[in-house]
């Protein structure tokens, strides 16, 4: 997963293809889980344990991507697969809360069935052909931040142009990384959220060039750029202040972003201490992160906590999708000839 320190908003293409877009993100230690085993049988079953759903395929069928786990049945139709597997996957958080958790599934299920089938991918590669089944294949109207924040991992400037995406990692001392995530706290605020609605308004508005919501992405971007001159100069008030000045700019992109119950969290985090904060993710609902000085943590939380939020404890993570273990052997495994197939090596 992932939380984001600013220009969220500015990668998506209604923005970056004509602007130019800018993100400063870090990858957290919560993480996507995919499982593949052997099945005896000749069916293809996806397993969710967040949904509750399961998904049985049998072969020689045509494999659609609609209806429930959508997402693993669009990535198994590009990679060919249609049976002799199990595919078990399952997260460390609730879907639907601004981790960037959709997308940390797409590239964790890439790089898993790229492992399967012999197919070596750099992470640049996973990232993009994430983005390209999420949003090309699958029509959804998100961005491109979550799918290289997962794929690469680490603190980075991740900047979006027509021409592609590039990852830098934020080079900064290590005690200022340490305090800024020593300060970073997350509250799971009880609610998912649906974010379609308010990335597809968000989109609109760019496409259209409502005033208002460009320069609100304008000023997002920006803020990404100051918030890594700060970072390296390790100016971490200068931070917070950047972080509560997005989160302001940010409410005027869509309708419904924040919602009263959240502004409450996010007065009475301030009144006990916190310095700055935001609803992770589009808005709506999911977490809410907060900048606040470790001494004053303890009452924020105890505060909070009271009114039926969860706080959740992270670190930053600084190794991206990963396989853990390799070990069984898929002899009955059928990769189907897509034409599409090929496109996991050329992307």
């Amino acid at each position: 997963m992932r939380i984001s320190f600013g220009g969220g908003g500015t990668d998506l293409e209604a923005y970056y293809a004509k602007y130019g877009g800018v993100v400063i993100s870090s990858a957290i230690n919560k993480y996507f889980y995919t499982v593949i085993t052997s099945d005896e049988s000749d069916d293809l079953q996806v397993i969710s344990a967040d949904y509750r759903s399961l998904f049985r395929h049998t072969p020689y069928n045509d494999l659609f991507w609609n209806g429930d786990l959508a997402l693993p049945k669009a990535i198994l139709h590009h990679f060919g697969i249609r049976r002799g597997i199990n595919l078990f996957v399952a997260s460390e958080v609730p879907p639907g809360t601004g981790l960037g958790s959709s997308s940390a599934a797409a590239v964790t299920l890439i790089r898993a069935l790229s492992t399967l089938t012999e197919q070596p991918m750099t992470k640049q590669q996973v990232a993009e052909l994430a983005s390209y089944i999420e949003i090309t294949k699958m029509g959804m109207p998100i961005g491109k931040q979550d799918q290289y924040a997962a794929a690469f991992g680490g603190l980075n400037k991740i900047t979006f142009s027509s021409e592609g995406v590039t990852v830098e990692p934020l080079r900064i001392d290590r005690e200022v990384q340490q305090m800024l995530e020593g300060r970073l706290m997350l509250f799971f605020t009880g609610s998912s959220r649906e974010s379609t609605s308010i990335l597809q308004h968000q989109r609109k508005s760019t496409e259209d060039r409502d005033g208002p919501v460009l320069q609100a992405l304008h000023n997002i971007k920006q803020v990404a750029i100051d918030v890594e001159a700060c970072l390296k100069k390790g100016d971490l008030d200068e931070f917070a202040r950047l972080l509560a000045y997005s989160w302001q700019e940010k409410r005027r992109l869509a309708p419904n972003l924040s919602t009263g119950i959240i502004d409450e969290y996010y007065s009475l985090a301030l009144q006990y201490g916190a310095t700055a904060g935001k609803i992770t993710g589009a808005g709506g609902g999911g977490f809410l992160m907060l900048y606040c000085p470790e001494e004053k943590q303890n009452a924020v939380t105890g505060a909070l906590e009271e009114r039926g939020l969860k706080r959740m404890n992270f670190h930053f993570d600084h190794s991206g999708a990963t396989v853990l273990l390799n070990v069984a052997s898929f002899n009955n495994l059928w990769v189907a000839p897509y034409a599409e197939h090929a496109h996991a090596l050329e992307v």
